[in-house]
């Protein structure tokens, strides 16, 4: 899959199919429309296109309020390059942009940078300054500029539509059991390893990788979990994972990511790591002794590996 930024971009000669969005998790829901977008691409001998985002556009309209991110940059570019997308146009984000007229966005990026002949977009697709873009202004301007507009309904389950904003909140509540079906895979967050306060190997007996996750990226809710350790290598590792604040020591500490290698012994430090969350063992707890806390940790320990050892695949739908 080729990046470029929209500057970068040759208009392909046949022209492209073109689907215009965020694509925060790269969700079952946005698979589906993605699959949707190669079929007519197919059908049509077009150039299969994401355009995308640097960063989520409310970071820049909306910052006190922007959502967390359920992937960064890279992950996203990964997920699209997995189904099957020929190019991705990665859109910088600034206020200059916010301030950019739907109009404005359709013949810089969609005629002028790529040539679309299709647009796929959700129905409730929106853009451009104030949203004031949507499907039914893509297809007037697409009767006029030489492109189609195709308004997918999207995939949903019983409880609603397949949605970032539902599945941030699915991760927020320690349901990663729950966000992984509609993801279609564990989520996962990212950063290097770094040096923690020691507490972990000398006083607890138990080693741990510390994760300096971006503060942009979701977290899952406080507490504890089974989960998934890959090393860069490609090599990967059960693990007992902790998300919180380690009450038992601290009192209102930002929250961190810890992660137990089960059965690793070796020098983890400065790599960059990737965890991915299976099930939630238990909410974080403050314990009322360093011994009560190290008994409840072995018995974490425990659960995780039995846990992990069936080699549980991510949930289907519901």
């Amino acid at each position: 899959m080729e990046v470029v930024a929209p500057d970068q971009c040759e208009p392909p000669a046949g022209g492209s199919a073109v689907t215009i969005g965020a694509y925060d998790g790269v969700h079952r829901g946005h698979r589906a429309l993605l699959a949707r977008l190669g079929a007519d691409a197919a059908a049509r001998g077009l150039d299969r296109v994401v355009v995308t985002f640097d960063r989520h556009p409310a970071t820049v309209v909306r910052p006190e309020s922007a959502p967390k991110q359920l992937t960064d940059l890279d992950q996203k570019l990964e997920l699209l390059a997995d189904c099957g997308i020929d190019r991705t146009v990665v859109v910088r984000f600034d206020r200059q942009r916010a301030d950019e007229t739907a109009e404005e966005f359709v013949d810089e990026i969609l005629v002028r940078a790529l040539r679309a002949r299709l647009v796929v977009v959700g129905e409730d697709f929106h853009f451009g300054h104030g949203r004031k873009g949507n499907v039914p202004l893509l297809r007037d301007l697409g009767a006029s500029l030489g492109f189609e507009v195709d308004g997918v309904t999207l995939s949903g389950t019983p409880e609603g539509v397949i949605s970032s904003t539902r599945i941030r909140r699915l991760v927020a509540n320690g349901d990663v059991t729950a966000a992984a079906a509609l993801l279609g895979r564990w989520h996962e967050v990212r950063g290097p390893v770094v040096h923690g306060d020691g507490r972990g190997a000398i006083e607890l007996g138990c080693p741990t990788a510390n994760l300096e996750v971006p503060p942009e990226i979701a977290l899952p809710g406080d507490g504890v979990y089974a989960g998934w350790y890959r090393r860069p290598d490609g090599s990967e590792h059960s693990a007992a994972v902790s998300v919180g604040r380690r009450p038992t020591f601290h009192v209102d500490a930002p929250p961190i990511v810890e992660a137990h290698l089960i059965g690793f012994d070796g020098d983890l430090y400065g790599e960059p790591a990737r965890v991915c969350f299976v099930a939630r063992l238990r909410p974080e707890r403050r314990f009322d002794s360093v011994e009560e806390l190290v008994a409840q940790m072995r018995r974490d320990v425990d659960e995780a590996r039995d846990l992990l050892a069936r080699r549980p695949a991510v949930p289907d739908l519901p």
